[in-house]
């Protein structure tokens, strides 16, 4: 897994990249999510840069699989390692929220999605509050 910058664009965009794939697939309406609430304005990073980093994400895990094949979307030593290396609180914030978008794009939060939100927002110290809290001093 290649590492990023301490709270760089490509580091918020990589969790939400994280995300994207969580359920195996990359649903088109989490793609439009992303244009709808102007997540490459609030990462940082350009639309052609955040295909990059998802790119390099995918390649990464592809990497990752085990001789058989098998591929692990969710890995809690490759999470942990990837949540530290977003430590600003607001950009935390800004994270949770847009992978929160991601999560409920689709019309329904999986089972996965739920318990790395959750996985998120602990080692994070974020609540829900939190996040309605920012989004609202942004409106």
């Amino acid at each position: 897994m290649r590492n990023y910058p301490t709270n760089s664009p490509d580091a918020m965009a990589r969790l939400i990249a994280m995300f994207m794939i969580t359920d195996g697939d990359i649903d088109p309406r989490r793609i439009d999510v992303l244009e709808k609430v102007r997540a490459y304005d609030l990462l940082g990073i350009d639309r052609k840069r955040f295909t990059q980093v998802l790119r390099n994400y995918c390649d990464d895990i592809s990497d990752e699989a085990e001789q058989d094949g098998v591929i692990h979307l969710i890995d809690r030593a490759r999470i942990d390692t990837m949540l530290e290396e977003v430590a600003d609180h607001g950009k935390q914030l800004v994270t949770c929220a847009l992978a929160m978008h991601v999560a409920k794009s689709d019309g329904e939060i999986s089972e996965a999605e739920i318990t790395l939100l959750r996985h998120m927002m602990r080692s994070w110290q974020i609540t829900l509050d939190d996040i309605g809290s920012r989004l609202l001093k942004k409106a």
